[in-house]
């Protein structure tokens, strides 16, 4: 398994360096692909130059090329034409009229990078026909700040090195890995895509029990973020299994006990597992239709 890894964004540079990437298109510029072209550009990874765009919103167009002083072009055509790497990065229900536009324009010389969620690999090569070189990503909303987590997959005719590629860019994002088989996206997209909005809702609750204890709510905000903060940062740089960690910090017949033992008795775990397991289930779906 691939992998790759890269701290937060510095800000965004101006001096001359070195391209290190193929000139990358982004057909469609919302967040996540302002986010990837921001990243790209901080990371040193990629000149404002070896980047272009297109999208519906001439005004969002308008707004990167300002402040990022990347090229934009008025069709997604003209993005494949100038372009090595074209990453979709437009809506599901809006990828159908956007292969069609591309069908034969696209093909064996472009490396495709998806992160239409929900949609398969095998749409591109069908779509488009011929063999197309495809990567599917996953990535999540922190990538917005350099923190996001994308998961990755090949296409049937995508290669080894089209694979490390696509994790060098997307290590511009935060963390970056690949699997093998594509069904398991749906499962990353349980965990890992919807799992921001687990943590808001718990970071929600804590708060709200702060308040309840008699907390004002901002103090109650500012101890809930840096707890989790904290928390996260003790996972990872430790290597400690979270089972250990929360023993290290329960003592039996103490605070943290008591506040674990409501948890057990309200299905605090079993709740958070049928989450990813539903939102696995209906990433599934959304992706047979």
């Amino acid at each position: 398994m691939a992998r790759a890894r890269m701290g937060t964004p510095t800000k965004t540079r101006t001096s001359p360096r070195k391209k290190t990437l193929p000139t990358i298109g982004f057909v469609g510029a919302g967040n996540m692909a302002s986010a990837l072209i921001r990243g790209l550009i901080d990371a040193g990874l990629a000149l404002p130059s070896d980047l272009v765009a297109s999208d519906i919103d001439k005004a969002k167009l308008a707004t990167l090329k300002r402040q990022l002083k990347i090229r934009t072009v008025a069709s997604n055509r003209e993005v494949a034409e100038t372009a090595q790497v074209v990453v979709f990065a437009v809506k599901p229900q809006d990828l159908d009229s956007v292969l069609q536009e591309l069908r034969g324009v696209v093909g064996p010389r472009h490396l495709l990078i998806s992160i239409a969620a929900g949609v398969p690999t095998a749409k591109f090569e069908y779509s488009l026909g011929g063999e197309v070189r495809i990567l599917r990503a996953m990535p999540n909303t922190p990538a917005l700040i350099g923190k996001g987590m994308t998961v990755l997959v090949r296409g049937r005719f995508a290669t080894a090195a089209d694979l490390k590629l696509g994790l060098q860019i997307f290590s511009a994002v935060g963390d970056a890995v690949d699997v093998q088989d594509e069904r398991m996206l749906d499962a990353v997209t349980g965990l890992s895509g919807s799992g921001p909005a687990y943590v808001y809702l718990f970071a929600e609750g804590l708060i709200a029990g702060g308040v309840a204890a008699g907390l004002t709510a901002a103090l109650a905000a500012r101890l809930t973020f840096q707890t989790i903060a904290g928390a996260a940062a003790m996972l990872q740089q430790t290597g400690q299994p979270p089972e250990t960690l929360r023993a290290q910090v329960t003592s039996p017949g103490g605070t943290t006990m008591a506040g674990l033992s409501e948890l057990h008795r309200r299905g605090f775990k079993d709740a958070l597992i049928a989450a990813v397991v539903a939102a696995t289930r209906r990433s599934q779906e959304l992706g047979r239709k």
